[in-house]
């Protein structure tokens, strides 16, 4: 396949223009040099100090005219330029991603940390740091990944309900190395299609770890969300029902069956929700330590509680 390349002059006249038409669109002009990083041998230090101009041959992708039919995509669709190249930085980590999973947002990269963390402070942590893991609503394999690199001997577990969810979350981990087999140890990351916890029958009284950033939006604010969102995230991750806590609602009550004594119970929710999570937790009247994380913004982003059985577990 012939090298496709432009002049850095070109490059440049076609930076200009597009950073005009986003400013006129209301989309952040940073967003121009995201996507230029992303499909074009361009850093970003390039591009702010103008030297991309005095390069006579920049490696692209695929030729301008492309990037400008995509770059229209942005501004006529909305279309999330993370979709327009076809990944995002997550992390460390360069995850592909497409219309059929969620965005991962740098918000929800915190709730590897606070397994970590919450795993550092158990008294089993040693055990359940080389249990059974699962990432409930994996999506993009973006929180299931981020969990094999901070648990290294862990068996990690990636349900979702959409089977083209799983192609791209699958994909990730060949990539990374992480997929069933191919990483170190053995099996890193198995995948199961189906619904919450219908496809785990197997690990009923076995997991060390429930973690998942599941639907949470109320099903009225749906048509509030920017056009980005809406118009082109996939649904089944963003709708939480009426109250935007059927999901949530779930986690917590399926959650006994399958967790060991002392285990972690992690998710992500919508600022505002941290009260009604944690009712919902209390209710249960199995689980103890719980607590409210906040994310960077200081919203309430996340709850986490520790799974204690009043019986023993049949």
């Amino acid at each position: 396949m012939a090298e496709v390349w432009a002049s850095g002059t070109d490059l440049w006249a076609w930076r200009q223009q597009a950073i005009q038409a986003a400013q006129a669109a209301g989309i952040a002009a940073e967003e121009v040099d995201w996507l230029l990083e992303a499909v074009a041998d361009v850093d970003r230090l390039a591009l702010r100090l103008g030297t991309v101009q005095e390069r006579s041959r920049v490696t692209l992708r695929y030729p301008l005219t492309e990037l400008e039919r995509r770059w229209q995509l942005r501004l006529a669709q909305r279309v999330p330029v993370q979709y327009l190249v076809g990944e995002t930085p997550w992390r460390d980590l360069t995850l592909t991603v497409s219309p059929a999973v969620l965005i991962p947002r740098p918000e929800t990269e915190l709730i590897i940390d606070l397994a970590a963390a919450a795993i550092a402070r158990s008294p089993i942590g040693d055990q359940l740091a080389a249990g059974v893991w699962v990432d409930m609503g994996t999506g993009s394999g973006a929180i299931a990944l981020g969990l094999a690199q901070a648990f290294p001997v862990a068996h990690i577990l990636a349900v979702d309900v959409s089977p083209e969810a799983l192609v791209i979350a699958r994909e990730n981990a060949d990539r990374l190395g992480l997929r069933d087999g191919q990483g170190p140890g053995g099996d890193r990351i198995t995948f199961y299609h189906g619904s919450w916890f219908e496809p785990l029958a197997a690990y009923r009284g076995q997991l060390s770890a429930l973690v998942s950033n599941p639907p949470y939006i109320p099903s009225a604010l749906m048509p509030t969300l920017q056009p980005e969102v809406v118009d082109h995230e996939p649904d089944t991750a963003l709708d939480g029902g009426d109250d935007g806590l059927t999901a949530l609602r779930l986690l917590a009550a399926q959650a006994p069956d399958y967790l060991v004594e002392g285990g972690l119970w992690l998710v992500e929710m919508m600022a505002g929700q941290g009260d009604a999570v944690r009712a919902l937790l209390e209710a249960q009247g199995c689980y103890r330590d719980i607590q409210i994380w906040l994310d960077l913004a200081g919203r309430d982003r996340f709850v986490q509680a520790t799974y204690t059985p009043s019986q023993p577990h049949p």
